[in-house]
């Protein structure tokens, strides 16, 4: 709880500041609104990664293969930078750029899914034989 309030805390304060000094120079409305969002995402790194030790860990006790959770992980991981990267290409005022962004975080998220993908693709093989 006292972690979302510091969040909250920061952005409002950045998101203020950031409209201010926007009004007067863009680019540096900007680079707060950046530096903002690096420091919010470095206080959450830490909880990020207990999240994911923990997965590992429930992986581990229900017997799947790092095969079938990494690709889980790394689609997350993909889903928020292509999120984060296109929110700011918006705030920039280019939104083509950001629709670009987008349709490539799309593409690798599928990327990084084919070893998931074939692992079902072999068990339902297995199944079927």
């Amino acid at each position: 709880m006292e972690d979302i309030l510091k969040v909250a805390a920061l952005a409002v304060t950045a998101s203020l500041c950031a409209v201010v000094v926007g009004r007067q120079v863009k680019e540096l409305g900007l680079v707060l609104a950046l530096a903002a969002g690096v420091l919010i995402l470095g206080g959450v790194f830490q909880a990020a990664g207990a999240v994911r030790d923990f997965l590992k860990e429930l992986a581990q006790l229900a017997g799947l293969a790092p095969a079938v959770l990494s690709p889980v992980l790394k689609m997350v991981g993909i889903a928020v930078v292509a999120r984060l990267s296109a929110e700011l290409c918006r705030d920039a005022g280019e939104g083509g750029i950001a629709a670009f962004v987008e349709t490539a975080g799309a593409v690798l998220a599928l990327y990084v899914s084919l070893p998931l993908l074939q692992a079902v693709l072999d068990a339902l093989t297995q199944l079927l034989s």
